[in-house]
């Protein structure tokens, strides 16, 4: 029935676009979801009342940073870190400025993460969430600079810290700059768990280049939403590199997670109550 709904719709709109015609259907373009990957349809309200979790299929549709904290932290429990620090421009490269405001307007983020403590059901955590949305979530020198700032705080404060990655990999725009975040975002991992306290990665789609290659990996516990993709460079590099033929879904969650690399696979509806589980389960107050 929706997927007939969808149809005309779809037909409607179409045909009256050719002719120049304005949409004269009055049904709200944002009614309806299709999956990408099950081509199914069903309500937008259903779609986003399960989390933006397909009811079908259990394809997890890509959130923002601000929906992943709504879904996730206790309500009004955020505290923000470095909310107002922006991206300069180290190597002068063309656009970069004028894409970052463009972007900052679009997403109403001043960066591809946001970091700060919260609540998750009442146990107190530092919290980074980084967001496809802008910049495909690329690490530059602020990205960097906000995560170690995180965990330096979460070391001061005694704090676990759980991040949320979603990454294009290195920003080019800023060269070699981007790269060191790599070597300083490790580091600041190595100090916290050297203090003996908690780190969860939550590997959202897709966590891949050097976000996978530093903090992404460094989890004393790694956590992955269903079929996300997480890697370090693509698949033709990498057959043309070894000159061999890689298995299929090998860069995914589940393939990852039968080879180690991942701990546990928590579906978006079940991923709050798995954190509190766990910060419960890791700190002191859930050993009194």
């Amino acid at each position: 029935m929706l997927e007939d709904l969808f149809k005309v719709v779809k037909s409607r709109v179409s045909e009256d676009t050719k002719q120049g015609k304005k949409n004269h259907v009055n049904i709200p373009s944002d009614l309806l979801f299709k999956c990408p990957r099950c081509q199914q349809v069903t309500f937008m309200d259903e779609f986003k009342n399960n989390n933006s979790v397909c009811t079908k299929c259990g394809y997890h549709a890509r959130l923002t940073a601000r929906e992943r904290l709504e879904i996730t932290a206790d309500k009004g429990s955020f505290v923000e870190y470095d909310a107002d620090m922006t991206s300069e421009n180290p190597i002068d490269f063309p656009g970069y400025d004028a894409k970052v405001k463009g972007l900052q307007v679009k997403t109403g983020l001043k960066e591809a993460v946001i970091t700060g403590e919260c609540t998750i059901r009442g146990r107190k955590c530092v919290i980074g969430i980084m967001d496809s949305h802008f910049m495909m979530a690329s690490m530059g020198s602020v990205v960097g600079e906000k995560i170690t700032r995180a965990f330096e705080r979460a070391i001061e404060k005694q704090l676990p810290v759980i991040l949320f990655t979603a990454s294009g990999g290195a920003r080019m725009q800023e060269g070699m700059i981007s790269l060191i975040q790599m070597a300083k975002t490790s580091a600041a991992v190595g100090k916290h768990s050297e203090a003996g306290l908690l780190y969860i990665t939550v590997l959202t789609d897709p966590t891949t280049g050097g976000v996978t290659a530093s903090f992404a990996s460094l989890g004393d516990i790694i956590i992955a939403e269903p079929k996300v993709l997480v890697g370090f460079a693509g698949r033709r590099v990498i057959e043309d590199t070894i000159k061999q033929r890689l298995p299929d879904e090998f860069q995914s969650a589940e393939f990852l997670m039968e080879h180690g690399f991942v701990d546990m696979i928590v579906e978006r509806t079940k991923m709050r109550k798995t954190l509190s589980t766990l910060l419960k389960l890791h700190t002191m107050e859930g050993l009194q």
